[in-house]
């Protein structure tokens, strides 16, 4: 496997924390050992996230073709869209960011605060679209790249999730490396890893890069699409392309990815009692924050996994923190009491 034969832009602080959590393991009968790295902590750069750790391999190639704009999309709080404004920012870039209306959600104040509040302040031109939700190519982005090349600029496209680039799959093989350094310098290796999945980059690139010491399988990914075949479908497909492309040397079958759909209701974007409660039980054991929309709904799913025993007692679970804090003010309301 070759990931150093792609050019990377840092735009991380350096490999992302991990650290225990105790409390909520023992809260959890104490049978399994649960840890988190975390990616919400991963970069200076509008809180980071794990679109920031992909971005990382997608902007050489914007620099190499002088493109003056980045534009991407997303839904109204898309944590994607916050942080390529953030680093079009960095670099003295242009930003278009197309807004969808992916969440039926219409709490006052949605389109105003948390993420697209921050995308706004770091100087992006925002623009909402009523289009709903949809992990595909959309109509609405290409509409934004073309009228920059009519204003006479040059876009770089930068899909949902960076989940379409060809080289959106990099960032999170490169996580599995740096994991594998980690646990070099920890004593042990994890048995689990446990990652929210929607557009499918991220457990892709997590699959590839755990292929290479045989734990593709144990990337437990917890979807949060509420359409788990598609995403399914998308996890491989980007998997196998991004193997391909780093001569990984064995091939990704269907079976190499594993998607829990138990997670993800009522539907996308929208997190159910099970979601709020997972939310307030890591925050009020460990003090870490998840948010509605994705890592709310990947800690409900590791911890139903651990009551229900899926991991056998004395395993030691990653669970990787992609991010996406800043939403949780879009969705105050759910929060009145805390």
């Amino acid at each position: 496997m070759n990931l150093s034969a792609f050019p990377r832009y840092p735009l991380t602080f350096g490999p992302s924390p991990i650290h225990p959590l105790q409390r909520l393991s023992q809260h959890l009968g104490g049978a399994v050992s649960l840890y988190a790295k975390r990616e919400d902590c991963n970069s200076g750069l509008a809180f980071g996230g794990n679109k920031t750790r992909k971005l990382e391999y997608l902007i050489p190639q914007a620099l190499a073709e002088g493109c003056d704009t980045l534009v991407s999309i997303g839904g109204i709080q898309s944590n994607q869209t916050r942080q390529v404004a953030a680093v079009a920012a960095h670099l003295g870039m242009k930003c278009v960011l197309v807004q969808e209306k992916w969440v039926n959600y219409a709490e006052l104040g949605y389109d105003q605060v948390g993420n697209i509040q921050l995308s706004r302040i770091l100087g992006a031109d925002v623009r909402l679209d009523p289009a709903g939700f949809d992990i595909g190519i959309r109509p609405s982005w290409e509409r934004a790249m073309q009228e920059v090349r009519e204003a006479g600029g040059k876009p770089f496209p930068i899909p949902a999730g960076c989940s379409e680039h060809p080289l959106g799959g990099l960032g999170f093989v490169g996580f599995a490396e740096e994991v594998r350094a980690q646990e070099a310098a920890l004593g042990f290796q994890f048995d689990y890893i446990v990652v929210c999945s929607v557009t499918g980059s991220t457990q892709a690139g997590m699959v590839v890069g755990f292929a290479a010491d045989g734990r593709a399988r144990r990337v437990i990914g917890i979807d949060a699409s509420a359409t788990p075949d598609k995403t399914h479908a998308q996890i491989l497909r980007i998997a196998q392309q991004t193997a391909d492309r780093v001569a990984l040397g064995v091939p990704i079958t269907a079976e190499d990815v594993v998607l829990d759909p138990r997670f993800a209701g009522p539907e996308y974007g929208l997190p159910s009692e099970d979601t709020l409660e997972a939310i307030r039980l890591c925050a009020r054991l460990e003090g870490m924050l998840t948010d509605p929309v994705y890592e709310g709904k990947s800690m409900q799913g590791l911890i139903g996994l651990v009551r229900e025993g899926f991991f056998p007692a004395g395993s030691r679970v990653l669970y990787a923190h992609l991010g996406g804090v800043p939403a949780l003010n879009a969705y105050s309301e759910l929060f009145r009491q805390g």
